[in-house]
């Protein structure tokens, strides 16, 4: 019965990350640019950060529903960078030149969890589904076993890891499809990237 919670993590973890976000479209990015071992590397440090972000929501859900109602701002600038980036692809020009990366930049590990853990619209959703939970009689709590705590966890993090390797391997079948990959992919994302900020500005200003 105690297993239950690892199922009920793994279910969460992926309708958490099915919409696109983010880690998914740099998971897709990177699989397309590159291959798809650097675009696991995002996805083992996204899932971490997922986890993080699930435990702060089950520590501090009352909280944290308090500070996104009354500071608008926050998940308003969030939007704002949504457009900034999907405009900025979108109507990039691409170049022949290569520009130097810094170490942290390169870095795949770092870019999944810097995208991961900068996420308010993930941290809403964990408060809210651990309210959906706890209202059917699937008690969570920090003072819930270390066993139970485990488990859930751990199928967190199980759930985005094969939730961003689906996004992964989708993206292989379409890598030797299209032509001038780069440009297109670049245009693609920032359309994607718009879209987000359009849904999330509805559902601050409109619902």
């Amino acid at each position: 019965m105690i297993l239950v919670y690892l199922f009920i993590g793994i279910i969460a973890a992926i309708l958490s990350a099915l919409p696109l976000g983010a880690s998914n479209i740099a998971v897709i990015n990177t699989t397309l640019k590159e291959n798809a071992k650097q675009a696991f590397k995002i996805a083992i440090t996204a899932g971490i950060a997922e986890v993080l972000l699930s435990y702060y929501a089950l520590d501090c859900n009352k909280a944290i529903t308090l500070f996104f109602d009354d500071n608008l701002w926050v998940q308003t600038t969030v939007v704002l960078l949504l457009f900034t980036a999907g405009s900025y692809l979108f109507f990039k020009k691409q170049t022949n030149k290569t520009a130097k990366k810094s170490k942290l930049a390169q870095s795949k590990y770092a870019t999944g969890f810097l995208l991961g853990i900068i996420n308010p619209p993930v941290l809403i959703y964990w408060v809210i589904a651990f309210g959906v939970l706890n209202n059917n009689d699937f008690m969570l709590s920090l003072q819930s076993s270390i066993l139970v705590l485990f488990l859930f966890f751990a199928g967190v993090y199980i759930g985005k890891l094969v939730t961003l390797y689906a996004y992964s391997k989708m993206s292989v079948i379409i890598k030797h499809k299209v032509t001038n990959i780069t440009q297109t992919l670049n245009r693609v994302t920032g359309v994607l990237l718009i879209i987000i900020g359009l849904i999330q500005s509805t559902q601050l200003y409109l619902l």
